[in-house]
């Protein structure tokens, strides 16, 4: 019977030791992308939290009380940096001082693209390239930034892999207790994201060169991941609405190209595209950069990138 008894002991003790240990640590995320990704990484051992959520635009958001605390108590916080989420950077620095603060945009490995410029492409004011006028400390803050590098940068999946392997050293300092496991984790993540990446492009040879006319210039790494091109954006910044002018020298580049579809986003005004479209042969489409139909979680970055294709290829396989 002791020996028994002995037996299970060590039974259990195996079973729990294979279990990773619940973390106190607190992570708070600031986009869904971002927050699936290091949902990811944590699977097993805790659940980050989540700033932006719904459908809601780190262009426009502004931070709620409940957020604030969340901010106050967190030990770790994942955001792609001030070019982006420029409604954080203040609240970071008084709130989450305490927190060890990593903006994604200097991962390592990061591959970086400018804004396109020129054509129809609006020119973008790197002082000022949410587009609005600043003056004094706000100003300032637009006036640092990456020299007009564009921000979105999680839409390449060779970036998202950077963006796994920075959260995995930064929880693994952090929580040295589950190093074991968010490396494994992210171990797990970086071979799907290959997976996906093979797969979206398969899904997307059949269209490639085919004209397309964007909302505003957020796609570029996707396109350059995967063959495709942009021939103009209508508006330099989503929450700036482009005025007639714009509209016309738009719609004249759609007819001369022979443009096959123009892109919405969900997050956005679409009556501007149907605006943009009347009278031509394009279609529209929508593309959602950050996932606002996609329920947050683990599995979120996935759906949200193999809607997009999807999206590109119905809108583009389907014009004529």
């Amino acid at each position: 019977m002791r020996i028994v008894k002995t037996l299970l002991a060590a039974a259990a003790l195996l079973v729990v030791s294979a279990v990773p240990a619940q973390a106190d640590l607190k992570v708070v995320a600031s986009i869904k992308p971002v927050h699936s990704l290091v949902a990811g990484v944590m699977d097993g051992v805790g659940t980050p939290g989540l700033i932006v959520k719904g459908a809601a635009s780190p262009h426009t958001y502004s931070l709620k009380p409940s957020q604030a605390r969340m901010l106050e108590s967190a030990d770790v916080v994942f955001w792609v940096g001030p070019d982006l989420e420029t409604f954080l950077e203040k609240p970071l620095a008084a709130l989450a001082s305490k927190a060890k603060t990593v903006a994604l945009m200097e991962a390592h490995g990061l591959i970086k693209l400018n804004f396109r410029e020129g054509g129809a492409f609006e020119a973008h004011d790197h002082e000022a390239h949410d587009g609005h006028s600043h003056d004094g400390d706000h100003h300032d803050e637009h006036n640092r930034g990456h020299d007009g590098i564009d921000p979105h940068v999680w839409l390449d999946p060779v970036n998202a892999k950077a963006f796994v392997l920075e959260i995995e050293e930064t929880l693994v300092a952090a929580d040295p207790a589950n190093g074991d496991t968010y490396k494994a984790n992210a171990q797990k993540l970086m071979t799907k994201i290959d997976a996906l990446r093979e797969d979206i492009a398969k899904e997307l040879a059949p269209v490639k060169g085919k004209v397309f006319i964007v909302f505003h210039d957020a796609y570029h790494y996707f396109e350059a991941r995967f063959g495709l091109e942009a021939s103009g954006a209508i508006t330099v910044s989503p929450e700036t609405m482009a005025g007639a002018e714009r509209i016309v020298e738009i719609r004249n580049r759609l007819i001369q190209l022979g443009a096959t579809c123009v892109f919405a986003e969900p997050q956005f005004e679409p009556k501007l595209v149907a605006t943009v479209i009347e009278g031509s042969t394009a279609k529209s489409g929508v593309l959602d950069p950050l996932g606002a139909s996609s329920k947050e979680g683990a599995g979120l970055y996935f759906d949200m990138m193999r809607a997009m294709a999807s999206a590109f290829k119905s809108c583009l396989g389907n014009a004529n």
